[in-house]
């Protein structure tokens, strides 16, 4: 085995550093395997020479991808340093098993979780037994195989062999480690020793009454026999297959069975030669640790790498068939964790897990773990369109019933994602990516609940992903740009302003508008950096527009502000450096925020608008009359303008215009202006809209009918227009 060096600083070896604790976990690993050690090294040696091997054994555990089958290069070393004794074995085994993640789950890049550790911890020890017993089988194959065939020999040779030979050939016989069977062509048992007729059961007439091809077994691999006929004819030399054998009991035996074929001295096919190890305990051993790899350790029910096992295999399938998967997650399962406890929740999963095993009970399905509070179930058949809703219904049911916990009755909800179809369409990944976002649907909309997996929402979802993971790198790229829509005095049609309206340049979908990018933005944090960006670019092109339109008057520009950005700490200092940076006056920048950011705002929240509105900056309360906020708080929020939402202008597109929407507007103007607030109209599209807006009093609009969002080169081209 090839273990690689692992040179450590100092402060590796400090007391309790990661090599201090490798060198203890290789101290115990020696005193448990050196008394049944074959080795002429002193234990002080040995244990040297273990450090290595723990040493690979702390780099596989923390592999990323995790692989344990290089730790059957370590069974296979302990064999080659003459740590033959089965003792060695089960003493390494339960080393491991006890210490390797106590000393060495924190040597890695991150620490291990303690359900990860054991999961990966149980599949070391499989791969590591599997590779002890494979080299310890080959070393005593390849020894009792050459013995066999040179004492076979020498009884063939009886004649003329001297009597000590033919006492040689029956010890090496009679007293193997392994079973030796000899047998004519025909099948029939011509002599066997000691050791396999233990293996049977003890009974050597058991043995002797069945011809060898009588010994067939339902778990028989295909090739067995295939393999047997070509061997008796001569078309194959040897064969090794692992073959389960029926005892005299009726329990089963299992081997590793290597046959070979013995020819007379001119080469004719005559004996075959079948050399048998007892397999039954390794493959018990084996079972046991397959067990522990693929099912959860707190629930006991198949984990991750099963459940994908499965679904692959039901994937896969081309005989018509398919399948439904319900991906379930607990309705606000941190919260009881973090109220009750962690040992609390564990016991809420587990029960949980048994209701849920209760649901899935029909052949073709199956219930398991992803991890955390995330479950999985599976069905499979001709008819799962019906089943899978079925079963999702079902387990909403069982979750419905309250628990009895630590004297609490506590009632679980879950949201439930499924994904139906047929069989060899989509990949594991794409089944289970599927459910998880139709799972977030259903959860997102209120939860209890079970959605059915839409394309085009998934597409959706993976599109939003795709967006927040990029919108870091595209504001550092300069994939943002602005564009300006006209603000237009009603009262002489002049340009008052501009709104600066953010796009993101997108390399695959294009110009993406900011209802598509602006929410993430929120969600991630980005809103900051990306709203004082857009602060300062709209500054500085105001700016350039004062110098360059200096005879037309000042052009006022207005900037949305976030509620995450309310609540930046930095709001009142960033804005003041901004324009002092660019030489904008105060009263030339309106900042908009929006009526649902204050509602209920205290005064902490108002206080940076307060001083902004003291500096000169107007503040305009943008969606004006969607927030259902009470008309009172109007004297205590510091805006002097309040922009109309369009859905209450929407009607004075129509002819005659709708009086209800009238009235309301009439009656908001007539509040703004008697408390000295300017009223400017979103969404004007007709030239009808724009007269009855002016004959109601508001003061500005803007929208489609003045102009379109574009560059900022187009507001000069509005002001030539004004000016003629």
């Amino acid at each position: 085995m090839s273990i690689p060096t692992q040179s450590s600083g100092a402060s590796d070896t400090e007391p309790d550093g990661p090599e201090d604790r490798l060198r203890r976990f290789a101290t115990i690993w020696s005193r448990a395997i050196f008394p049944s050690t074959a080795t002429s090294m002193t234990r002080t040696e040995f244990e040297q020479h273990l450090l290595p091997l723990a040493r690979g054994l702390s780099d596989i555990l923390h592999a990323r991808p995790f692989d344990a089958a290089p730790a059957s290069e370590v069974g296979a070393a302990l064999v080659a340093a003459h740590c033959t004794d089965p003792d060695a074995l089960s003493s390494t085994l339960g080393v491991i098993d006890s210490y390797l993640v106590l000393y060495c789950g924190g040597n890695g890049a991150t620490a291990l979780s303690t359900e990860d550790g054991r999961a990966r911890c149980a599949r070391i020890q499989h791969a590591l037994a599997g590779g002890f017993t494979q080299a310890l089988r080959e070393r005593t194959l390849a020894e009792q195989e050459a013995i066999a065939r040179s004492a076979l020999t020498a009884r063939s040779d009886a004649e003329q062999a001297l009597h000590a030979t033919e006492a040689r050939f029956r010890a090496v016989f009679k007293d193997a480690a392994i079973g030796i069977g000899i047998a004519d062509l025909d099948g029939n048992v011509l002599e066997i020793n000691d050791t396999l007729t233990r293996m049977f059961g003890g009974l050597e007439h058991h043995v002797r009454s069945h011809k060898v091809n009588e010994w067939v077994h339902p778990e028989d691999s295909p090739q067995v026999w295939k393999y047997y006929s070509e061997l008796v004819r001569g078309e194959r030399e040897h064969y090794r297959v692992e073959k389960p054998y029926y005892r005299n009991d009726g329990t089963v035996l299992w081997t590793n069975l290597t046959v070979s074929l013995l020819r007379d001295s001119e080469g004719r096919p005559e004996y075959q030669l079948a050399l048998m190890e007892d397999t039954t305990e390794r493959r018990l051993l084996n079972l046991r640790l397959r067990y522990e790899a693929t099912h959860d350790a707190l629930t006991g029910l198949p984990n991750r790498t099963l459940f994908f096992e499965r679904l692959e295999k039901a994937l896969a399938a081309d005989d018509g068939s398919r399948f439904g998967l319900c991906y379930l997650d607990l309705d606000g399962f941190k919260a009881i964790n973090d109220s009750l406890g962690h040992a609390s929740g564990d016991r809420l999963l587990v029960e949980v897990a048994d209701r849920l095993q209760s649901c899935a009970t029909a052949p073709g399905e199956m219930v398991a773990r992803l991890g955390g509070d995330e479950f999985v179930a599976l069905t499979t058949g001709p008819d799962t369109q019906k089943e899978v809703d079925e079963l999702a219904g079902r387990i909403l049911g069982v979750l419905g019933t309250p628990i009895r916990l630590e004297g609490r009755e506590l009632t679980v909800r879950g949201s439930i994602g499924i994904v139906e179809g047929p069989a060899g369409e989509r990949s594991a990944a794409e089944v289970l990516r599927s459910a998880d976002i139709t799972m977030y649907r259903a959860k997102s909309a209120g939860g209890n609940r079970f959605e059915l997996a839409d394309a085009e929402a998934d597409a959706r979802a993976i599109t939003r992903h795709g967006l927040t993971t990029a919108l870091p790198a595209a504001l550092d790229r300069g994939e943002f740009f602005i564009e300006y829509q006209p603000l237009v005095h009603l009262g002489d049609g002049t340009v008052h302003g501009a709104e600066a309206l953010v796009r993101w340049c997108h390399p695959q979908h294009g110009v993406l508008g900011p209802d598509r990018f602006i929410p993430l933005a929120e969600h991630t944090g980005l809103i900051v950096p990306l709203g004082r960006w857009v602060l300062e670019e709209s500054v500085r092109q105001a700016n350039f527009w004062q110098e360059r339109h200096s005879d037309g008057g000042p052009l006022r520009i207005n900037v949305n502000l976030s509620p995450t950005q309310l609540h930046h700490p930095r709001l009142v200092a960033e804005t003041v450096d901004v324009l002092e940076r660019s030489g904008l006056e105060p009263g030339a920048l309106c900042l908009e925020v929006t009526e649902s950011a204050l509602i209920g705002a205290d005064d902490d929240l108002l206080e940076p608008l307060r001083q902004l509105a003291d500096m000169g900056v107007d503040i305009a309360l943008d969606d004006f009359g969607t927030g259902y906020s009470n008309l009172a708080n109007l004297r205590r929020i510091p805006v002097s303008v309040l922009k109309l939402d369009r859905s209450f202008t929407q009607g004075m597109q129509r002819h005659p215009a709708d009086s209800v929407d009238l009235k309301i507007v009439e009656g908001i103007v007539s509040l703004a202006h008697s408390l000295d607030l300017a009223v400017t109209v979103e969404g004007v599209e007709t030239a009808a809209q724009a007269e009855q807006l002016r004959e109601l009093g508001c003061d500005t609009a803007q929208g489609w009918y003045y102009a379109r969002p574009g560059a900022p080169d187009r507001i000069h081209s509005l002001l030539l227009a004004d000016a003629v």
